[in-house]
């Protein structure tokens, strides 16, 4: 190796997650956050009440987007975040309630879900690739696909046909993909891309998916829809889902060119032509793959790739669209499939069970952190006070509009996805409803924005699982990313103002 792919090398485990820091730089850290949390007593016992505290709820989510592009380390950033919010709302008592707030975290249902199932599909990848079926879909990609643009189209594509489910689509796909895409010497960043810009817009848009069984009940929750009539009036909010829509559309017009590279994932592909470095610094950590090599069998087989997604998409179908189940259901395919092949032994299929659960387990505790970090934001009102100045003084044709650009900013810095759905919704449907606007519509502008803002949003659980599938530090893939999510949520938007002016 040259002493220039030595340095590069060197580098890459020397970004923005590195443990190699000096004692000097460690003691300034530790400073730091002696200070910052000082800083946030001294906030704490200035600022009034949660119920008049307006403006000041906003502290939190600035603070920590400020100390993430400062600093790029969005571990500490949910941290501090996530107990500032608490101390505003506690004061000097907040120690209590913040553990409260984790183990409520903990044992919430649908937080539970999310341990559970992407977990799961962690063992589920883990097993695809010892059997050699993640290595043949791969090289079968590769051969057909003959350049790195017709890789990226290929992944695009998988990311479609896998619509049941964005955490599914994201995983599989993003680690399915990246031998192709690798062989063609494709940034991981676009990589990552193509996947997370495909996976939820797709599970919003088809009906038999997880989001939109989930948003159909809600809406039945809220008494919005009548009983068993929820799905069916989401199913009519689809078609005003215009980031969704454009998202889809936009991520194989960026591939082929058409809308050309630029901002930070032009320079993405410039450091992959001058250093051959694929994935950017500090991306390690986050790789499901932990960095490790897998064996490839001696004959892998395309069916061994083929037939659990085939079985997970059909199971959790069946089982009413529950992808716990549906993943619980193609592990034990897999078990009496993969052993009976002598691809591996019982004793191997639970110890890769274990380990794909273990290559999850940073990615999962960044969501754990940011639903704290949202916990924090809820106890002093965030999202409330943001969507009720908002719409105070709103007329009827600007609400889609309005509704669309600020729940967009909310789910930008919260991350919440579908928390965020669960908290707006019964506060702007009663809005719509009240100003005369067709609820139908305003649905549409909540879907699309809680889409458009987990894209970009830095620790979301879209772009914490897309990046640890593809292998890219989830700071630069939301880099990358949000500028051509901005292309899409601007079309959006205009999509809205227009459908305010003639249908409301």
């Amino acid at each position: 190796m040259s002493d220039d792919l030595k340095k590069t090398a060197d580098k890459s485990f020397t970004g923005p997650h590195s443990v190699r820091a000096s004692k000097k730089e460690i003691r300034r850290r530790v400073i730091t956050w002696v200070i910052l949390v000082g800083a946030f007593f001294l906030i704490g016992a200035l600022v009034p009440e949660v119920e008049e505290m307006g403006i000041l709820t906003v502290l939190p989510c600035a603070f920590l987007l400020f100390y993430i592009f400062w600093t790029k380390r969005i571990l500490e950033s949910l941290v501090l975040g996530s107990v500032f919010g608490f101390i505003l709302a506690y004061n000097t008592g907040f120690f209590w309630p913040w553990t409260e707030g984790l183990l409520d975290t903990m044992v919430d249902g649908d937080v539970a879900w999310v341990i559970i199932v992407c977990g799961l599909m962690g063992s589920l990848i883990a097993l695809i690739e010892k059997a050699g079926g993640a290595f043949a879909f791969g090289d079968w990609v590769a051969r057909r696909a003959k350049t790195g643009k017709g890789t990226l189209i290929w992944t695009w594509i998988l990311g479609i046909i896998i619509f049941i489910d964005d955490y599914l689509d994201s995983l599989t796909s993003g680690a399915c993909m990246v031998k192709a895409t690798d062989k063609y010497k494709q940034p991981r960043e676009m990589v990552a891309y193509a996947v997370d810009s495909t996976a939820a817009p797709c599970a919003l848009l088809v009906p038999i998916s997880t989001w939109c069984v989930f948003l159909g009940s809600l809406l039945e929750q809220q008494g919005i829809a009548a009983e068993g009539e929820g799905l069916k009036l989401f199913i009519k909010s689809i078609p005003y889902d215009f980031y969704a829509i454009a998202a889809v559309i936009i991520v194989p017009l960026v591939i082929m060119g058409v809308i050309p590279l630029f901002g930070p994932m032009k320079k993405a592909y410039k450091r992959v032509a001058e250093t051959g470095q694929l994935a950017p610094p500090g991306s390690e950590k986050i790789d499901i793959r932990g960095g490790k090599e897998v064996a490839i069998p001696e004959n892998p087989k395309l069916i061994n790739f083929f037939l659990p997604i085939i079985v997970l998409v059909i199971a959790t179908i069946a089982t009413d669209v529950d992808m716990m189940a549906g993943v619980i259901i193609t592990l034990i395919f897999c078990f009496f499939y993969f052993v009976f092949q002598g691809l591996m032994s019982e004793e191997e299929f639970f110890d890769l069970c274990i380990e794909g659960i273990k290559n999850m387990l940073f990615p999962l505790v960044m969501v754990l952190l940011a639903y704290m970090f949202a916990a924090g934001n809820e106890a002093i009102g965030f999202m409330e006070y943001i969507i009720g100045i908002a719409t105070a003084h709103v007329s009827p044709q600007m609400l889609p509009f309005v509704v669309f650009g600020v729940l967009s900013c909310t789910e930008f810095v919260m991350g919440l996805s579908w928390g965020m759905y669960v908290i707006a919704i019964p506060i702007v449907i009663p809005i719509s409803l009240a100003l005369g606007v067709n609820p139908i519509i305003t649905i549409g502008a909540v879907t699309a924005a809680g889409c458009f803002g987990s894209h970009i949003c830095f620790y979301s659980d879209a772009t914490i699982l897309t990046s640890a599938a593809t292998g890219c530090n989830n700071f630069d893939h939301a880099l990358t990313q949000a500028p051509y999510g901005a292309i899409g949520a601007v079309l959006a938007a205009i999509a809205f103002l227009i459908t305010g002016f003639v249908a409301v």
